[in-house]
């Protein structure tokens, strides 16, 4: 078996280490360390409880342990389904020295995030992500937060974990769609500040996408290591860690427009790194060849080039709705390069405008 690695997500007091490696679900001593209380409440969905929820307990047997157990998928980011942990936490009287973990992917370790942020004005929680796109993005950097009909993640908090424990083994059970939506985020990182990464992830698509074991650990652990490095430095996103959001905005866009759970996020991402290099380019920052390089990667991790049909015409309108956004000007993440990402209101209104109508031809 290969060791595990440990990474330092470094915010001074409230600083904490990344796990990664494969059977971390069991090594009670990961958890041990970062639980103050003897009180725990485990928050999973219908899908990843039964595959790994006995086993979370089993290392937590010295705690008293309690689950709740949510419905799975995008559309239940909410407010109502974060009442139930809620409802949980106060049908069993737990107190301020409980610890929320959340066992799942991305929408688990947001709303039990949010639920720890908000529960007694906060309580301590643990990420322990089971998807691909959690364990290199969503459980590192402490955003936290439920989805708007208007508007994706725009009710929610900064909460840091005490730790994030990324079992990759629970990798093997993950659908193909959900492993391929998780490169995405991959991708992003070489785009946005990792060149050598990116030409890294073009000479090694195919091991990430048949789940080779050192291919996985190492785009996780790189993957956390440049996020951790960005939150190091701009923990609240008032500057750079907004670079983190390439692609974000056309994509928060096309999951408000779809329907939330319809497109995957890692897919809406994906459209949108390239629709904001196909932007790039018509600013004159990026060559057609770029471009044309970056769709390549895209298309070799099996994901979407373009947004989908039918809901292009009104992206402009919902890209509006987004946390970038500064006295009415709308901010967007761009490239001046593979590897050099900008955050600029500086763009073109009618070279968006064009990528917009592009992307409806292509749909």
């Amino acid at each position: 078996m290969s060791p595990m690695r440990t990474l330092q997500v470094d915010l001074g007091p409230r600083s904490y280490p990344i796990y990664i490696g494969r059977g971390l679900l069991d090594r009670a001593e990961l958890f041990v360390r970062h639980i103050p209380g003897r009180r725990v409440l485990v928050v999973s969905n219908e899908t990843v409880a039964p595959l790994y929820l006995e086993r979370l307990q089993e290392s937590l047997g010295d705690f008293q342990c309690d689950a709740a157990i949510l419905p799975d998928g995008e559309q239940y980011k909410t407010l109502e389904v974060t009442g139930r942990v809620f409802d949980a936490l106060l049908e069993r009287h737990h107190d301020r020295e409980t610890t929320l973990i959340a066992l799942g992917g991305g929408v688990i370790g947001d709303i039990a995030g949010f639920a720890a942020a908000c529960y007694q004005r906060g309580v301590p929680f643990i990420q322990v992500p089971t998807t691909l796109l959690a364990q290199v993005d969503s459980s590192v950097g402490g955003k936290t937060g439920v989805n708007h009909p208007l508007g994706k993640n725009m009710i929610g908090a900064f909460h840091q974990p005490r730790c994030v424990v990324a079992d990759t083994d629970t990798l093997a059970t993950l659908e193909e769609c959900q492993l391929c939506a998780g490169i995405a985020e991959i991708i992003k990182y070489g785009l946005i500040q990792d060149r050598e990464f990116f030409e890294w992830l073009e000479a090694h698509m195919e091991a990430l996408l048949g789940r080779e074991p050192e291919a996985v650990a190492f785009a996780v652990e790189r993957s956390c290591r440049d996020k951790a490095q960005v939150v190091a430095v701009d923990e609240r996103e008032s500057g750079q860690r907004a670079l983190l959001n390439l692609g974000h905005t056309f994509g928060h866009a096309i999951e408000t427009g779809s329907g939330y759970g319809n497109w995957l996020h890692g897919e809406a991402v994906a459209a949108g790194m390239c629709m904001a290099a196909r932007l790039s380019a018509r600013q004159g920052w990026l060559a057609e060849a770029t471009v044309e390089r970056i769709e390549a990667l895209v298309r070799r991790a099996r994901l979407p080039v373009v947004p989908p049909a039918g809901i292009a015409s009104r992206l402009r309108e919902w890209m509006a709705v987004d946390k970038k956004v500064r006295d009415g000007r709308l901010r967007l993440v761009l490239l001046r390069g593979i590897g050099r990402a900008v955050l600029t209101d500086g763009f073109d209104e009618a070279a968006l405008t064009a990528v917009l109508e592009e992307g409806a031809a292509g749909a």
